[in-house]
């Protein structure tokens, strides 16, 4: 069995004196993904022990977004970025081929306040959906991460309110999530759990998260190739540290 988590952990320096490192080691993934490192590896003490390779994707402005990926499982080969202008020195990919499939990581541009960033989130859609069919042309892909949109009604606790309105709910970004499903990817937690109220971000205000008023927006996302594989798909909406909530699916061999 091979267990891979995902987790936007909002910056690992604010979440490792809040118990990251044994919240890990309870979890007990083989692989770990996190996004909004906002942090580069000399920053942070290697406190992950029980994982062998390390792998940094490192926004070159300080303090932002960046992915980094934490395996017991030595990979074939790392890749970062789908190409230099479309990342922009934002870290926000880390590609590791495995022997039966890649595993991306991914942390996708928020579209903004007041969706001042939608038309490059729209670019950066279409990029990454042809970079992630690049990959499947050679092998199955599992990508994973906080794609920042929710998908459908189900995946928001005020779909009526956000509607084209706020980042994460405009027609443009569940239009460039559809596309995945459109090209055989599937939406691994939907396969266990329609229910509604299944969110894995809170905002920190308001007491949110108590109130359960949050968004399902950090996904797994796999080939259809690899369903036969897909023991289990999960949401760790218990897990406190950061404003999202770790998420995991776990394959069988």
């Amino acid at each position: 069995m091979v267990k891979i988590i995902s987790w936007n952990v909002n910056g690992i320096r604010a979440v490792i004196p809040r118990g990251f490192a044994e919240i890990v080691k309870k979890i007990n993934p083989d692989i770990l993904c996190l996004q909004e490192t906002k942090a580069h590896p000399d920053q942070v003490d290697k406190i992950l022990k029980e994982f062998e390779h390390h792998y940094w994707n490192s926004a070159e402005k300080k303090g932002y977004s960046g992915t980094a990926v934490f395996s017991k499982i030595k990979p074939l080969s790392v890749m970062y970025g789908v190409d230099k202008e479309n990342h922009k020195g934002e870290g926000r990919i880390i590609c590791l081929e495995l022997e039966d499939y890649y595993l991306v990581t991914v942390y996708a541009p928020n579209s903004g306040r007041g969706l001042t960033r939608l038309s490059y989130r729209k670019e950066w859609d279409q990029k990454f959906l042809r970079y992630i069919l690049s990959l499947e042309n050679k092998k199955p892909v599992i990508f994973c991460g906080d794609l920042n949109v929710a998908h459908t009604e189900l995946d928001l606790a005020n779909p009526n309110s956000n509607y084209n309105k706020t980042a994460g709910y405009t027609q443009a970004e569940i239009d460039g999530f559809q596309k995945y499903i459109d090209h055989g990817f599937i939406d691994s937690f939907r396969e266990f759990n329609q229910e509604p109220g299944q969110y894995t971000y809170w905002g920190f205000w308001n007491n949110l998260r108590k109130r359960n008023i949050g968004w399902r927006i950090d996904y797994f996302l796999i080939s259809r190739k690899l369903r036969p594989k897909l023991k289990d798909s999960f949401i760790l909406s218990l897990i406190l540290g950061s404003d999202h909530c770790p998420v995991g699916i776990e394959l069988k061999n």
